[in-house]
């Protein structure tokens, strides 16, 4: 009897805690070697569906207005979308010339928009999912840390637009864990406690339960401690 081959795409992503797939690739801002280029800074790589649509044009805008925010934060934004090269210009050129959204106009995007019609780029990052669109990067959002390693990923469906304060809270709260060795509770935003590592013996939890000083230990194995929002600022943004 003969064989018959099915030919099947395998799909896969990068994990957190992998290293960043590399590619180079031409933007709107020239060509990029990723994630080589950016080399001791935080990066947000994030993809959208298309050209020329109304919900990643609300988000274009709200990025390129958070771009100096991002910035002090040290944190570079790049874009990816399947179109090509000169849709992309002349769709940030109508953004800037035509679009107003939230209050945000005559906003100039000036992150690179990577070029990806072959769709090799999305394909690593597994932005392409068939279930959603076989043609379309769905809303994807990769934070990748100064050694170019993804510490986080997001992915949101073609029609939900994405939620800018969390991203940025997001980003805040890994560099706060970074910097303090921490970890960062449900809703945290700078100023609030943090969490302290689980004690790792008998004697460090029993120690913790007595420090009544800098610890509130509710038991054991959680303990939290204050944060300065000042103190989480001054190590962590630039400015």
């Amino acid at each position: 009897m003969e064989k018959i081959e099915i030919e099947t795409e395998i799909r896969t992503m990068p994990r957190i805690g992998d290293e960043a797939p590399k590619f180079t690739a031409v933007t709107t801002q020239g060509e990029i070697n990723f994630p080589d280029d950016y080399t001791g800074e935080w990066v947000i790589l994030f993809s959208h569906p298309a050209d020329f649509t109304p919900v990643c044009t609300s988000e274009f805008i709200t990025f390129a207005s958070l771009e100096e925010k991002f910035a002090n934060a040290n944190c570079k934004l790049v874009g990816l979308s399947i179109d090509g090269l000169y849709s992309h210009i002349a769709w940030l050129r109508t953004i800037k010339e035509k679009i107003e959204f939230n209050g945000m106009k005559n906003v100039e995007v000036k992150f690179p928009l990577i070029e990806d019609i072959t769709m090799d780029v999305a394909k690593k990052y597994g932005m392409i999912q068939p279930g959603e669109s076989k043609t379309q990067a769905v809303r994807a959002v990769f934070f990748i840390d100064p050694k170019g390693i993804v510490r986080a990923i997001i992915y949101y469906p073609l029609s939900l637009g994405r939620n800018f304060d969390e991203i940025y809270r997001a980003l805040i709260a890994m560099q706060t864990a970074d910097t303090f060795n921490v970890a960062t509770p449900a809703d945290w935003n700078p100023g609030d406690d943090v969490i302290v590592s689980p004690a790792g013996s008998c004697g460090v939890a029993e120690e913790r339960m007595k420090n009544t000083d800098d610890l509130d230990c509710k038991d054991w194995f959680f303990c939290t401690k204050k944060l300065d929002k000042n103190e989480v600022f001054k190590k962590v943004l630039k400015k």
